[in-house]
């Protein structure tokens, strides 16, 4: 476990979410062509927030990204905590709107750099290096915990909510976007595509596979990725709480759809791909509160 858990911060520092054209690179698509900035500056952090901010346009709210899924004004003041700050988009995010934040990375450069955006934008936080299955944290440390995209790389998710849970004081909420394995991106991408048109299923189990072809399959796939259905969401959740809501995220249905269905996308309407995105989409947000022992 320890060999892998060491893969997985390895493979990020070499390939960090910068969300360029390239998995980890800092290589940004605009009008006048591919723009090329350095990793760490100003430019490069106001670029990968644009991209950021553009895949998930749905989620936002009156010029406010995310606020659709997070409860700011709620936790201003707050002691709020992020398991898997990558460039620390997200982590700014709340530092702007008064949380008391802390930001943590298994990956040594998603550390460095989001303590590179805190100096540059000067934002007050906390920023620590951390293992999501074993976190220093007191117990109750914290009145909000929310984790982005990360945890579906956890080698042992469930351990990885019990210490989220941990570190969350009683009544705490919280939020957890991990993957469907019953999306379209899914099906579409991985199982069909590479796993049964390219023949890889011959040679890769079903958690290679998906490791291979969900984040990073330019760079051969990151050591472990593993989406997960309703059904093991709530058995992995019970244990903390009542008041799980799960809600399916399919900000990335366009782009899936334009490839499965190239000559009837532009004639479907848009609210049947609204209907489409809410059950099909490549996400779960995970929400709730800590209502359990």
């Amino acid at each position: 476990m320890k060999y892998k858990i060491s893969r997985i911060a390895e493979w990020w520092a070499k390939n960090p979410m910068t969300y360029g054209i390239s998995h980890g690179t800092a290589v940004y698509s605009r009008d006048e062509g591919e723009r090329r900035v350095e990793l760490g500056s100003r430019e490069f952090f106001e670029h990968a927030d644009d991209q950021l901010y553009d895949w998930n346009r749905p989620l936002h709210r009156h010029n406010q990204p995310f606020a659709k899924i997070f409860p700011y004004e709620k936790y201003k003041d707050k002691l709020v905590l992020e398991i898997g700050c990558g460039m620390g988009g997200m982590a700014m995010l709340w530092a702007q709107r008064g949380a008391q934040m802390t930001a943590t990375d298994l990956n040594p450069v998603a550390v460095e750099q989001t303590t590179r955006r805190f100096s540059l934008f000067r934002l007050l936080g906390t920023v620590r290096q951390e293992n999501a299955n074993a976190l220093s944290f007191p117990d109750g440390s914290f009145h909000y915990v929310y984790s982005w995209g990360v945890l579906h790389h956890s080698p042992n998710l469930k351990q990885s909510l019990s210490e989220l849970f941990r570190v969350l004081k009683p009544g705490g909420e919280f939020g957890v976007m991990l993957y469907n394995r019953h999306s379209l991106y899914y099906a579409y991408h991985v199982a069909y595509l590479e796993g049964f048109l390219h023949r890889e299923s011959r040679f890769l189990s079903d958690l290679r596979l998906a490791s291979r072809y969900g984040d990073g399959h330019r760079e051969e796939g990151n050591p472990h990725t593993w989406p997960v259905t309703k059904k093991e969401i709530r058995g992995l959740f019970r244990p903390h709480t009542d008041s799980l809501k799960i809600r399916v995220l399919g900000t990335e249905l366009d782009s899936t759809l334009k490839l499965l269905l190239p000559g009837l996308y532009f004639f479907i309407p848009p609210l049947m791909k609204k209907a489409w995105a809410r059950r099909f989409g490549w996400s779960f947000w995970i929400s709730g509160r800590k209502d359990k022992a």
